[in-house]
Protein backbone atom coordinates (compact mmCIF):
# COMPACT_ATOMS: atom_id res chain seq x y z
CA UNK A 1 0.00 0.00 0.00
CA UNK A 2 1.38 3.40 -1.02
CA UNK A 3 1.45 5.71 2.01
CA UNK A 4 2.85 8.66 0.07
CA UNK A 5 2.21 12.14 1.40
CA UNK A 6 0.88 14.51 -1.24
CA UNK A 7 0.73 18.25 -0.66
CA UNK A 8 -0.84 21.13 -2.52
CA UNK A 9 -3.06 24.15 -2.31
CA UNK A 10 -4.61 27.19 -3.90
CA UNK A 11 -3.00 30.05 -5.82
CA UNK A 12 -2.63 32.40 -2.84
CA UNK A 13 -1.57 29.73 -0.31
CA UNK A 14 -4.40 30.32 2.17
CA UNK A 15 -5.82 26.83 1.61
CA UNK A 16 -3.25 24.03 1.72
CA UNK A 17 -3.74 20.30 2.07
CA UNK A 18 -1.93 17.10 2.85
CA UNK A 19 -3.36 13.87 1.44
CA UNK A 20 -2.03 10.47 2.42
CA UNK A 21 -1.91 7.81 -0.29
CA UNK A 22 -2.74 5.67 -1.92
CA UNK A 23 -4.59 7.93 -4.33
CA UNK A 24 -7.63 6.37 -5.95
CA UNK A 25 -9.62 6.83 -9.14
CA UNK A 26 -7.32 9.27 -10.96
CA UNK A 27 -9.43 10.41 -13.91
CA UNK A 28 -10.43 13.30 -16.12
CA UNK A 29 -13.96 14.58 -16.56
CA UNK A 30 -15.71 16.84 -19.06
CA UNK A 31 -19.19 16.96 -17.48
CA UNK A 32 -21.00 20.29 -17.38
CA UNK A 33 -20.52 20.60 -13.60
CA UNK A 34 -16.75 20.26 -13.99
CA UNK A 35 -16.71 22.69 -16.90
CA UNK A 36 -18.67 25.34 -15.01
CA UNK A 37 -16.74 24.76 -11.76
CA UNK A 38 -13.45 25.47 -13.52
CA UNK A 39 -14.10 27.26 -16.78
CA UNK A 40 -12.08 24.51 -18.48
CA UNK A 41 -13.26 21.85 -20.92
CA UNK A 42 -11.79 19.03 -18.83
CA UNK A 43 -10.59 18.58 -15.25
CA UNK A 44 -8.16 16.02 -13.82
CA UNK A 45 -9.16 14.55 -10.45
CA UNK A 46 -7.79 12.14 -7.87
CA UNK A 47 -9.69 10.86 -4.85
CA UNK A 48 -8.78 10.22 -1.22
CA UNK A 49 -10.81 9.02 1.75
CA UNK A 50 -11.91 12.05 3.79
CA UNK A 51 -9.93 10.91 6.84
CA UNK A 52 -6.69 11.00 4.81
CA UNK A 53 -6.99 14.68 3.81
CA UNK A 54 -5.94 17.43 6.23
CA UNK A 55 -6.39 21.15 5.52
CA UNK A 56 -3.12 22.75 6.67
CA UNK A 57 -3.06 26.34 5.37
CA UNK A 58 -3.82 29.49 7.37
CA UNK A 59 -7.25 29.71 5.71
CA UNK A 60 -8.30 26.29 7.03
CA UNK A 61 -10.77 24.21 5.04
CA UNK A 62 -11.93 25.56 1.69
CA UNK A 63 -15.28 27.22 1.14
CA UNK A 64 -17.85 25.02 -0.57
CA UNK A 65 -20.75 25.40 -2.97
CA UNK A 66 -23.41 22.67 -3.11
CA UNK A 67 -23.29 21.66 -6.78
CA UNK A 68 -25.38 18.47 -6.78
CA UNK A 69 -27.40 16.23 -4.53
CA UNK A 70 -24.24 14.31 -3.51
CA UNK A 71 -21.32 16.76 -3.66
CA UNK A 72 -20.03 20.26 -2.94
CA UNK A 73 -17.33 22.03 -4.95
CA UNK A 74 -14.41 23.35 -2.91
CA UNK A 75 -12.61 26.63 -3.52
CA UNK A 76 -10.44 29.21 -1.76
CA UNK A 77 -12.51 32.04 -0.33
CA UNK A 78 -9.54 34.43 -0.73
CA UNK A 79 -8.34 33.83 -4.31
CA UNK A 80 -11.17 31.75 -5.77
CA UNK A 81 -8.98 28.82 -6.85
CA UNK A 82 -10.92 25.62 -7.48
CA UNK A 83 -9.56 22.83 -5.29
CA UNK A 84 -11.91 19.91 -5.82
CA UNK A 85 -15.11 18.36 -4.54
CA UNK A 86 -16.14 17.16 -1.11
CA UNK A 87 -18.63 14.35 -1.56
CA UNK A 88 -21.27 13.26 0.93
CA UNK A 89 -19.65 9.84 0.81
CA UNK A 90 -16.42 9.91 2.75
CA UNK A 91 -14.47 11.02 -0.32
CA UNK A 92 -12.56 14.18 -1.19
CA UNK A 93 -11.70 14.54 -4.87
CA UNK A 94 -8.81 16.95 -5.40
CA UNK A 95 -7.92 18.65 -8.66
CA UNK A 96 -4.59 17.45 -9.99
CA UNK A 97 -3.48 21.00 -10.82
CA UNK A 98 -3.52 21.89 -7.11
CA UNK A 99 -0.82 19.37 -6.16
CA UNK A 100 2.71 20.64 -5.56
CA UNK A 101 4.06 17.62 -7.47
CA UNK A 102 1.34 16.83 -9.98
CA UNK A 103 3.58 14.66 -12.14
CA UNK A 104 3.68 11.72 -9.74
CA UNK A 105 2.77 8.61 -11.79
CA UNK A 106 0.34 7.49 -9.05
CA UNK A 107 -1.77 10.60 -9.76
CA UNK A 108 -1.96 10.22 -13.55
CA UNK A 109 -5.51 9.77 -14.90
CA UNK A 110 -6.50 6.29 -16.09
CA UNK A 111 -9.96 7.07 -17.46
CA UNK A 112 -12.20 9.87 -18.72
CA UNK A 113 -15.86 10.67 -18.06
CA UNK A 114 -18.28 12.57 -20.30
CA UNK A 115 -16.22 12.69 -23.48
CA UNK A 116 -19.54 13.47 -25.23
CA UNK A 117 -19.24 16.99 -23.70
CA UNK A 118 -16.03 17.74 -25.63
CA UNK A 119 -16.55 20.27 -28.41
CA UNK A 120 -16.74 18.60 -31.82
CA UNK A 121 -13.27 17.90 -33.16
CA UNK A 122 -11.52 18.68 -29.86
CA UNK A 123 -9.65 16.23 -27.69
CA UNK A 124 -6.72 16.57 -25.33
CA UNK A 125 -3.50 16.56 -27.30
CA UNK A 126 -1.05 13.77 -26.44
CA UNK A 127 1.79 16.29 -26.71
CA UNK A 128 1.72 20.05 -26.75
CA UNK A 129 4.23 22.69 -27.66
CA UNK A 130 6.23 23.97 -24.68
CA UNK A 131 5.65 27.71 -24.31
CA UNK A 132 8.73 28.14 -22.16
CA UNK A 133 6.91 28.93 -18.91
CA UNK A 134 5.17 32.02 -20.31
CA UNK A 135 2.31 31.79 -17.82
CA UNK A 136 4.27 30.77 -14.73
Amino acid sequence: MNQALYQGGCLCGQVRFEARGPASNPHTCSCQLCQRHSGALTLAWVEFPRERVTWTGPGGAPATFRSSDYSSRAFCRACGSSLGAIDDQPTIALLLGCFDDNRDPALMPHSHSFSDRWPEGWQPAPTTQDKGGQHE
